[in-house]
């Protein structure tokens, strides 16, 4: 009966306007029609919430209502039963239409894709799409799947997963997101991702279940309206007693009734949650959304986080001019055994000036020091200073002094032995992001008062990036149970604490957190599961914007339950000096609520 009721919500609605109008303008007792119009919905919830034990809003309602007709007070029975079903369709529509902006999103995956079969695309539905397809996507397309490039070039809009406006340039080998928009160029795809596998459907799995869970104020106004409701028919009872007034009684009991007081924080929640999944952000929870205001500590692991976690080579130094070709071919050689990033950046960095086509099929990788092999019947050492000693390779100390003042830059410092004598060095950077020291000072303006850097890499060129962003200390060297104990360390201290990485080595940090954050959908599985904020784009300003968020949904909830408790104060003690009537006390009660939705819906529009 109930689920019928709602969808029947506007009809009824309708009806008992009609009804109304015909009452005060011709027949009076159509308000008694519009009175059992607008109420029959009211008085199927009472009785519902009976049944199960627990005092309703509706209740008071019924019981208003009751009594104005036992006074033949058709006007205000109606009155009072049209406000309380317009006030519910109100909260009812604008908690839809926040959910929608969500599902609306849904929209951006198209419901058709081309695919190649047999070199020519052909048109099918997106669920018959497996993985290991490929997809052409062209301009003005909507990526259907999670992909790779393999084919061609263009700029894509990836505002609906990460919030960031601007197109982001996509060539062979870059990954793409179901649900962004191609803006020019043509792209063939390799299907990583179909259907509910998507980052983009996981994303609105993310916050549908979000928005359905409750803040801490949720929880506590939910058992305050509990009690209450029973409370206030026991007062209404007292004043009734007091007074001899029928009338003033039924007053007190409708007026009382927290309907805004229950609606503010459900529909500021919702909105704020809302918003921050169309800027990028995931919130897994209201709780999460709570807490992260209060967040005055924020961890951040350095690769990938603050840095961009792809090491270029900046400095590449042969001593011998003569034997630069030579030490390069070398070098390229040898880190061909290496599986580590750096040997890559170095490998990346030395393509375009050597042609070799051996493989180093004989060459070692020493854990922690380097790689070494023989090329050209010559021993090769490519590493730091433990592997130079390894190697009884002799470093010089002006050459010593001046590796430690590159590191001290926050370079990555190794070396290049051939034959056992030093012949250059190469030095490595893992570039900051763009805007990080922006992002760090949003961050504070945000309210966050520490900010450190937790790294597994060198500590001295943990310390030089802190010197760069201006944080608050930095910590090099970390294992993962070394950056929990250092969470636990703030969260004794009485501090609200965030932790913020992406990376498997990230996961225990994360679940111990006040609040969790995993940068990026692309980010490890156990990271992204682990934590209760989840960014779509590996970008730090997005911190910044969730910190912004949370604060401003948490300000909202408390300015509509000032509203609301103000509203019922003023309103009840204008009843009891018997300045407020039913009809007038229950459209101030109704334009509460419209308040507080109203007020909550300027969440969305931020």
């Amino acid at each position: 009966m109930n689920k019928f009721l709602n969808k029947q919500r506007t009809p009824i609605l309708v009806l008992s306007v009609l009804f109304l109008a015909l009452g005060f303008l011709w027949e009076r007792n159509f308000l008694l029609a519009a009175t059992a119009v607008a109420g029959f919905p009211i008085l199927v919830k009472a009785v519902m919430a009976l049944l199960q034990k627990s005092f309703s809003i509706e209740l008071l309602v019924v019981i208003a209502i009751t009594g104005a007709l036992y006074l033949n007070e058709y006007n205000e029975s109606s009155l009072v039963s049209f406000f309380f079903l317009f006030g519910d369709y109100l909260e009812a529509r604008t908690l839809q239409k926040t959910r929608n902006s969500i599902q609306g999103l849904l929209d951006l995956v198209p419901a058709e894709a081309l695919v190649m079969k047999d070199g020519v695309p052909v048109l099918v539905p997106v669920e018959e799409i497996e993985q290991g397809r490929i997809v052409l996507v062209k301009t003005g397309g909507k990526v259907p799947v999670d992909g790779t490039v393999v084919e061609g070039t263009g700029s894509i809009d990836q505002s609906s997963m990460t919030g960031e406006s601007i197109p982001v340039y996509k060539q062979t080998g870059d990954a793409v997101f179901a649900g962004t928009v191609l803006e020019q160029g043509t792209l063939q795809i390799e299907a990583t991702g179909v259907g509910e596998d998507t980052s983009f459907a996981r994303m609105i799995e993310l916050v549908e279940e979000a928005q359905e869970t409750k803040t801490t104020a949720e929880k506590f106004l939910n058992r305050f309206a509990k009690w209450y409701t029973p409370a206030i028919i026991v007062l209404s009872f007292v004043v009734y007693f007091l007074t001899k007034n029928l009338h003033i009684a039924i007053t007190f009991l409708v007026i009382a009734c927290p309907g805004a007081l229950v609606i503010g924080a459900p529909v500021s929640t919702v909105a704020g949650i809302g918003n921050a999944a169309r800027q990028g952000v995931l919130y897994k929870g209201g709780e999460a959304l709570e807490k992260m205001a209060k967040v005055d500590v924020a961890l951040f692991d350095k690769t990938g986080t603050l840095t961009t976690g792809k090491p270029e080579v900046t400095l590449f130094e042969v001593f011998d001019p003569e034997k630069e070709q030579a030490v390069s071919e070398a070098v390229y050689f040898t880190e061909q055994v290496s599986e580590h990033p750096l040997g890559a950046a170095i490998m990346q960095f030395l393509a375009k000036r050597v042609n070799i086509k051996e493989h180093a099929l004989k060459g070692e990788v020493v854990p922690g020091q380097g790689v070494k092999a023989v090329y050209k019947d010559t021993p090769v050492a490519v590493g730091n200073d433990a592997l130079m000693e390894t190697e009884g390779v002799p470093v010089p100390a002006p050459l010593a002094e001046r590796l430690s003042a590159l590191r001290n830059t926050g370079k990555t410092m190794m070396l290049i032995a051939i034959n056992g004598k030093a012949e250059g060095i190469i030095g490595i950077e893992d570039p900051l992001k763009d805007g990080a020291k922006d992002a760090v000072q949003k961050l504070r303006d945000a309210g966050i008062q520490e900010i450190y850097m937790l790294s597994g890499d060198h500590d001295h060129t943990v310390q030089a990036v802190a010197k760069q962003l201006h944080l608050d200390g930095a910590m090099g060297s970390m294992k993962p149970d070394g950056k929990a104990e250092i969470v636990k360390k703030h969260k004794k201290a009485g501090k609200t604490v965030l932790m913020a990485g992406d990376g498997v080595n990230d996961a225990p940090a994360l679940a111990l957190a006040d609040v969790g954050l995993a940068m990026g959908m692309g980010g490890a599985d156990v990271s992204i599961e682990t934590a209760d904020v989840v960014l779509m784009a590996h970008e730090i300003q997005q911190v910044a914007i969730a910190k912004t968020i949370a604060r401003r949904t948490v300000a909202n909830i408390r300015e509509n339950t000032a509203i609301a408790m103000g509203t019922v104060l003023l309103l009840l003690a204008g009843v009891l000096m018997e300045r407020v009537g039913l009809s007038i006390g229950m459209f101030v009660h109704e334009a509460s609520i419209l308040a507080v939705i109203l007020n909550a819906m300027r969440l969305i529009r931020k």
